[in-house]
């Protein structure tokens, strides 16, 4: 099983994606695949491209992994 990335890896991950730094349009794409992959966070693409407020990468990344999904409890009667 593959490890997951710290921290500071996701972080510059997502300050990759913040400037724009990478090649073309697929690198950026498996870029954001790969920070998907990574933190749970439906929600972490709009973090970077359309936030509610401005957030550093640190933030967008604390963010996302302060993600904690809804889990519902069903029993049929």
């Amino acid at each position: 099983m593959d490890e997951l990335p710290s921290r500071s890896q996701l972080v510059t991950l997502v300050q990759r994606l913040l400037h724009g730094e990478y090649r073309d349009e697929e690198e950026g794409d498996q870029l954001l695949v790969d920070l998907q992959r990574d933190l749970f966070d439906p929600q972490v693409s709009d973090y970077i491209f359309w936030p509610d407020r401005e957030m550093t990468a640190e933030e967008i990344v604390d963010r996302a992994l302060a993600y904690q999904p809804i889990v519902a409890h069903w029993s049929p009667e």
